[in-house]
Protein backbone atom coordinates (compact mmCIF):
# COMPACT_ATOMS: atom_id res chain seq x y z
CA UNK A 1 0.00 0.00 0.00
CA UNK A 2 1.32 3.69 -1.02
CA UNK A 3 2.36 5.44 2.33
CA UNK A 4 2.14 9.13 2.35
CA UNK A 5 4.77 11.54 4.27
CA UNK A 6 4.61 12.77 7.35
CA UNK A 7 6.09 16.04 5.64
CA UNK A 8 2.96 16.10 3.32
CA UNK A 9 0.25 15.64 6.33
CA UNK A 10 2.15 18.84 7.96
CA UNK A 11 2.32 20.78 5.04
CA UNK A 12 6.41 21.27 4.63
CA UNK A 13 8.28 20.33 1.70
CA UNK A 14 7.96 17.23 1.73
CA UNK A 15 6.73 15.54 -1.49
CA UNK A 16 2.30 15.29 -1.59
CA UNK A 17 2.28 12.02 -3.40
CA UNK A 18 3.79 8.76 -3.00
CA UNK A 19 6.55 8.41 -5.79
CA UNK A 20 5.07 5.24 -6.99
CA UNK A 21 1.95 7.03 -7.76
CA UNK A 22 4.25 10.12 -9.61
CA UNK A 23 6.37 7.89 -11.24
CA UNK A 24 3.96 7.19 -14.66
CA UNK A 25 3.33 10.79 -15.25
CA UNK A 26 6.72 11.19 -15.16
CA UNK A 27 8.01 8.51 -17.38
CA UNK A 28 5.35 10.00 -20.31
CA UNK A 29 7.41 13.21 -20.60
CA UNK A 30 11.15 11.99 -19.77
CA UNK A 31 10.71 8.99 -22.26
CA UNK A 32 9.89 11.43 -24.99
CA UNK A 33 12.70 13.92 -24.76
CA UNK A 34 11.67 16.18 -21.71
CA UNK A 35 14.32 17.07 -18.92
CA UNK A 36 13.69 16.87 -15.88
CA UNK A 37 13.94 20.11 -13.29
CA UNK A 38 14.14 18.72 -10.02
CA UNK A 39 15.99 21.88 -8.04
CA UNK A 40 15.91 25.39 -8.32
CA UNK A 41 19.11 25.30 -9.88
CA UNK A 42 17.56 22.81 -12.36
CA UNK A 43 15.07 25.74 -13.12
CA UNK A 44 17.07 28.56 -13.27
CA UNK A 45 19.98 26.19 -15.44
CA UNK A 46 16.90 25.55 -17.81
CA UNK A 47 15.39 29.17 -18.13
CA UNK A 48 17.75 31.65 -17.49
CA UNK A 49 19.09 32.16 -20.63
CA UNK A 50 19.82 34.53 -23.71
CA UNK A 51 20.18 32.42 -26.30
CA UNK A 52 17.10 32.91 -28.27
CA UNK A 53 15.96 29.23 -27.95
CA UNK A 54 11.89 28.65 -26.98
CA UNK A 55 11.58 26.26 -24.05
CA UNK A 56 8.69 24.39 -23.33
CA UNK A 57 8.10 23.41 -19.49
CA UNK A 58 5.10 21.17 -18.79
CA UNK A 59 4.74 21.03 -15.04
CA UNK A 60 3.14 18.54 -14.55
CA UNK A 61 0.18 17.15 -12.11
CA UNK A 62 -1.93 13.72 -10.98
CA UNK A 63 -4.82 15.98 -11.58
CA UNK A 64 -7.13 13.33 -13.74
CA UNK A 65 -9.00 16.23 -14.74
CA UNK A 66 -6.23 18.45 -15.86
CA UNK A 67 -3.22 15.99 -16.47
CA UNK A 68 -4.71 13.30 -18.01
CA UNK A 69 -4.88 15.69 -20.98
CA UNK A 70 -2.25 17.84 -20.91
CA UNK A 71 0.59 14.80 -20.82
CA UNK A 72 -0.58 13.60 -24.47
CA UNK A 73 -1.70 17.33 -25.73
CA UNK A 74 2.14 18.02 -25.22
CA UNK A 75 3.11 15.35 -26.78
CA UNK A 76 0.81 15.41 -30.01
CA UNK A 77 2.21 19.05 -30.37
CA UNK A 78 5.77 17.11 -31.26
CA UNK A 79 4.52 16.21 -34.57
CA UNK A 80 4.57 19.53 -35.53
CA UNK A 81 7.15 21.03 -38.43
CA UNK A 82 8.78 23.66 -35.89
CA UNK A 83 8.86 22.84 -32.18
CA UNK A 84 10.19 24.05 -28.91
CA UNK A 85 14.69 23.91 -28.95
CA UNK A 86 14.02 22.29 -25.38
CA UNK A 87 11.77 20.47 -23.72
CA UNK A 88 11.26 20.41 -19.62
CA UNK A 89 9.04 19.41 -16.88
CA UNK A 90 8.61 19.56 -12.96
CA UNK A 91 6.05 17.94 -11.08
CA UNK A 92 3.01 19.60 -8.79
CA UNK A 93 3.41 18.66 -5.22
CA UNK A 94 6.53 16.61 -5.94
CA UNK A 95 9.54 19.26 -6.32
CA UNK A 96 8.23 21.71 -4.23
CA UNK A 97 11.25 23.69 -3.69
CA UNK A 98 11.54 24.03 -7.46
CA UNK A 99 7.94 24.30 -8.51
CA UNK A 100 7.38 27.65 -5.96
CA UNK A 101 11.33 29.18 -7.50
CA UNK A 102 9.59 28.61 -11.03
CA UNK A 103 6.40 29.82 -10.21
CA UNK A 104 7.60 32.92 -8.58
CA UNK A 105 10.46 33.90 -10.71
CA UNK A 106 9.30 32.45 -14.13
CA UNK A 107 5.20 33.30 -14.02
CA UNK A 108 5.05 36.23 -11.43
CA UNK A 109 1.45 37.79 -10.88
CA UNK A 110 0.01 34.54 -12.43
CA UNK A 111 -2.35 32.55 -10.26
CA UNK A 112 -0.64 29.27 -8.79
CA UNK A 113 -2.27 26.27 -10.85
CA UNK A 114 -1.10 22.46 -12.00
CA UNK A 115 -1.28 21.21 -14.85
CA UNK A 116 0.16 24.13 -17.18
CA UNK A 117 2.00 24.14 -20.73
CA UNK A 118 4.21 27.08 -21.08
CA UNK A 119 6.63 28.40 -23.81
CA UNK A 120 9.73 30.64 -22.31
CA UNK A 121 12.51 32.46 -24.43
CA UNK A 122 14.95 34.24 -23.16
CA UNK A 123 13.70 33.13 -19.61
CA UNK A 124 10.54 35.26 -20.37
CA UNK A 125 7.20 33.86 -20.49
CA UNK A 126 5.79 33.94 -24.10
CA UNK A 127 3.35 31.71 -24.21
CA UNK A 128 0.79 29.47 -21.27
CA UNK A 129 -2.03 27.06 -21.04
CA UNK A 130 -3.64 27.54 -17.89
CA UNK A 131 -5.50 24.71 -16.01
CA UNK A 132 -8.85 25.89 -16.87
CA UNK A 133 -7.91 26.01 -20.16
CA UNK A 134 -6.51 22.56 -20.31
CA UNK A 135 -8.97 20.37 -18.35
CA UNK A 136 -11.94 21.35 -20.64
CA UNK A 137 -10.29 20.23 -23.81
CA UNK A 138 -9.03 17.09 -25.56
CA UNK A 139 -5.63 16.46 -26.18
CA UNK A 140 -6.07 16.82 -30.20
CA UNK A 141 -7.43 20.94 -28.98
CA UNK A 142 -4.41 21.19 -26.76
CA UNK A 143 -1.64 20.42 -29.36
CA UNK A 144 -3.72 22.35 -31.94
CA UNK A 145 -3.14 25.19 -29.68
CA UNK A 146 0.57 24.48 -28.96
CA UNK A 147 0.94 24.10 -32.54
CA UNK A 148 -0.20 27.34 -33.51
CA UNK A 149 2.27 28.87 -30.84
CA UNK A 150 4.59 27.10 -32.16
CA UNK A 151 4.24 28.41 -35.72
CA UNK A 152 4.51 32.09 -33.98
CA UNK A 153 7.84 31.28 -31.88
CA UNK A 154 9.94 28.27 -32.51
CA UNK A 155 12.35 28.01 -35.61
CA UNK A 156 13.64 24.47 -34.46
CA UNK A 157 12.69 22.18 -37.58
CA UNK A 158 11.22 18.91 -36.78
CA UNK A 159 13.31 15.78 -37.82
CA UNK A 160 11.64 12.20 -39.60
CA UNK A 161 13.38 10.43 -36.82
CA UNK A 162 11.68 12.19 -33.86
CA UNK A 163 8.43 12.10 -35.61
CA UNK A 164 8.35 8.39 -35.77
CA UNK A 165 10.01 7.63 -32.68
CA UNK A 166 6.83 9.74 -31.04
CA UNK A 167 4.82 8.06 -33.37
CA UNK A 168 5.86 4.80 -32.00
CA UNK A 169 5.39 5.61 -28.31
CA UNK A 170 1.73 6.61 -29.37
CA UNK A 171 1.14 3.30 -30.94
CA UNK A 172 2.26 0.90 -28.19
CA UNK A 173 1.23 3.13 -25.60
CA UNK A 174 -2.49 4.28 -26.39
CA UNK A 175 -3.11 1.97 -29.33
CA UNK A 176 -3.75 4.57 -31.82
CA UNK A 177 -0.70 5.71 -34.76
CA UNK A 178 -2.07 9.87 -34.69
CA UNK A 179 -0.19 10.49 -38.07
CA UNK A 180 -3.09 8.02 -39.27
CA UNK A 181 -5.77 9.76 -37.79
CA UNK A 182 -4.79 12.82 -38.78
CA UNK A 183 -4.56 11.81 -42.09
CA UNK A 184 -8.15 10.28 -41.78
CA UNK A 185 -9.58 13.75 -40.68
CA UNK A 186 -8.36 15.88 -43.54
Amino acid sequence: MAQISVDSLMGNNGPTYPEQIAAPFRKELTDNGFSQMLTVEDVDKALQRNDGKIVMVVLNSVCGCGARVARPGALLSLFSKVVPDEKFTLFAGMEKDAVTHFRSAYLPGITPSSPTISLFKDGELVFILHRYQIERSAAGDIADTLMQEYEKVCSAQNDDASVEELRQYFISTYDVDPLSVEQQQQ
